[in-house]
């Protein structure tokens, strides 16, 4: 009840910051207003839906570092990460599939996910592993049987499989790795 009543106070203090209309702001307007009524189911499930809304916004931040597909491909970027994040732990996540009609892998950018900080130990380790390790710019990447995993600033990890490292490193290289590390801060 204490962290909804900060939640609540925080919304009542942002809204009029925020002074464009959007549904963010209705939401937390609603929420604000159901709480004022004492509605408390009603106001919790305004909370959620906010909570919803703010995270496919992070999300389509963290879709803006899946790289364009190379001359010849195609790219399609998948909308369903976020729903699968939240049976992970949570965090946010962007998942994009390249294809040039034969060819097809896929890129994947979670990020602040705990699975991720598990494997963040792992990657730092690897070379002393004995895992293969695939240089992309200024990054190491993990080579599992072809599957290609890295990690950026211990939180965001980045994995393309699917389809030959050959064909899948140009790809990673375009990321933007220094501008990921400052995603959610």
């Amino acid at each position: 009840m204490k962290h909804m009543l900060k939640t609540i106070a925080i919304a009542a203090v942002l809204t009029p910051a925020l002074a464009h209309a959007d549904d963010v702001t209705d939401t937390l307007e609603s929420a604000l207003k159901a709480y004022q009524e004492g509605d408390i189911n009603y106001t919790l499930e305004e909370l959620e839906y906010a909570k919803q809304l703010l995270k496919a916004m992070k999300t389509a931040d963290l879709a803006k570092f899946l790289p364009e597909a190379p001359d010849g491909w195609t790219r399609e970027v998948s909308t369903e990460m976020s729903a699968g994040l939240a049976m992970m732990g949570g965090g946010s996540g962007a998942e994009a599939t390249y294809s040039d009609g034969t060819d097809e892998f896929k890129i994947t950018i979670m990020a602040n996910n705990p699975m991720v900080g598990a494997l963040s130990g792992m990657l730092s380790n690897a070379g002393l592993m004995g895992a293969k390790l695939e240089r992309v710019g200024r990054m190491k990447y993990l080579n599992q049987n072809g599957d290609l995993s890295g990690i950026v600033d211990g939180r965001i990890l980045i994995k393309a499989e699917g389809a030959d490292a050959a064909v899948m490193i140009p790809v990673l290289e375009t990321i933007d790795h220094r501008a990921l590390e400052d995603f959610g801060r």
